[in-house]
């Protein structure tokens, strides 16, 4: 890595730009290019500024892997990377939908797959762990799949990376390994601790949280032909974005069809979530700090990353959504005990069909207990060792993008949403039997 110590000026910048040769700190800050707003959020396109700090030193990446690089985080930060000068490998058992950016290899393979990953990982010094299944929809609940790609291919990871002489391996985890339900406030990561795998509600959760740990536990394992494996965690909440295709899509999905009428939230209960941007940023951040230049700081260590704002499900998700649509936000109110129980009948009905019908789950349990559970965590130590420094984005800008952006809404699933809507109904007449009433908001009035 050449040695730079000046700052990178506007025209220089732009210079830089056109030859496609960028410091870290520059890349950060122009992913892509876009103009800073005078309200301080940050647009998804059009910026051209450099507000770098401090640049990188000596440099100790050259040649680094992306698993998953077919996934959403996992191509945009291998793009990154790639603009940042290192040679890319995307290595993913799918293809990806995304053109392969100039200096970086696409490998179709299976992290599953030890000679597979060996034979690719020739001359790696830093592997970005970011493939993964089972967060959200019908994944939840394929639970031989979740554990054989969580688990078993980290430890093929780990494995692979000894015997390579790997010496890096930053982890992508999750805020689910200390979150399971209980109310977390400014949790941090000396004060939040695993939560028990046998009252995980999820296999995503459970099977992250066994990586997690084998992934820091790696941490100073020597390597094959001398030298130290070096490890360390990013622990992100839901993440958003431009071309987010997981979240976003299945919720409007489901507007749509008429199956968000149902509030089973409490307004005042609060979450974090992380921008695209943010992500990738921590995530090169974290590469350099397991080098010997920045002394190694976040070898061994686990690191909860986001916004750095907390913001409430209804007003900065659900809203902007259904404005965007033209519906009123959901006004009938149910017991979050409810929307629990008829997640619970909606997971063994997707299991039941699933042989028949092509569908996703409406609401897991898991999604339930994000939604109406207290979850927010500090970043202080990621800003301290990490030099993390998020910037500011809005939900809004983002349902906008992929309002304009989204293919045409099709209607073949129109009879089984009418099933699982009489389902639905019928789950509530016996629930009210049983257990007491349902109160109603008024819709909110509509202007012109």
């Amino acid at each position: 890595m050449r040695e730079t110590t000046s700052v990178c000026e506007p025209e220089d910048l732009r210079k830089r730009l056109k030859k496609e040769e960028r410091c870290s700190e520059c890349i950060r800050n122009t992913l892509p290019l876009r103009t800073v707003r005078t309200n301080g959020v940050v647009p998804h396109q059009s910026r051209v500024s450099c507000m770098p700090s401090v640049h990188p030193g000596t440099r100790e990446l050259t040649k680094v892997l992306v698993t998953g690089g077919a996934g959403y985080m996992g191509h945009n930060l291998g793009l990154a990377l790639a603009k940042l000068g290192y040679t890319v490998i995307l290595f993913d058992i799918y293809k990806s939908d995304w053109e392969v950016p100039s200096r970086a290899t696409f490998v179709e393979g299976d992290i599953r797959d030890y000679d597979a990953l060996y034979d690719t990982c020739e001359g790696v010094d830093c592997v970005f762990h970011a493939a993964s299944f089972g967060m959200s929809g019908y994944q939840q609940l394929q639970t031989k799949q979740i554990e054989s790609i969580n688990v078993g291919g980290t430890q093929v990871v780990i494995d692979v990376c000894i015997h390579r002489n790997i010496p890096r391996i930053v982890y992508t985890s999750t805020v689910n390994v200390v979150f399971g339900g209980d109310n977390i406030e400014d949790g941090n990561e000396e004060t939040t601790s695993y939560y028990p795998l046998e009252k995980q509600l999820d296999y995503y959760s459970k099977t992250k949280t066994i990586a997690d740990q084998m992934i820091l536990a790696a941490n100073g394992s020597l390597l094959k032909g001398g030298g130290k494996l070096h490890t360390c965690v990013l622990r992100p909440p839901g993440i958003y974005g431009p071309g987010e295709k997981r979240h976003l899509p299945r919720l409007v999905a489901n507007a749509e069809k008429g199956l968000l009428y149902f509030k089973f939230w409490n307004k005042e209960t609060k979450m974090n979530w992380i921008h695209l941007y943010n992500l990738i940023d921590a995530h090169i951040l974290a590469a350099e700090a397991l080098t010997a230049s920045k002394g190694y700081i976040a070898s061994g260590k686990a690191y909860f990353i986001h916004d750095g704002e907390e913001v409430n499900f209804d007003d900065w998700y659900l809203h902007p959504i259904f404005e965007k649509l033209g519906f009123s936000d959901p006004w009938i109110i149910i017991p979050s005990s409810m929307a629990y129980a008829a997640a619970f009948i909606l997971e063994y009905l997707y299991l039941i069909l699933r042989p028949f019908v092509s569908l996703d789950p409406v609401l897991t349990r898991h999604e339930v207990m994000k939604i109406v559970a207290m979850h927010t965590f500090q970043i202080d130590k990621a800003q301290k060792e990490l030099g993390y420094n998020p910037k500011k984005f809005s939900m809004a800008e983002s349902v906008d993008i992929y309002m304009k952006t989204r293919p045409i809404s099709s209607q073949k699933n129109l009879n089984f949403v009418k099933l699982l809507l009489i389902t639905f109904a019928l789950f509530i007449c016996i629930y009210l039997c049983f257990y007491g009433t349902i109160s109603y908001a008024a819709p909110p009035n509509k202007t012109s």
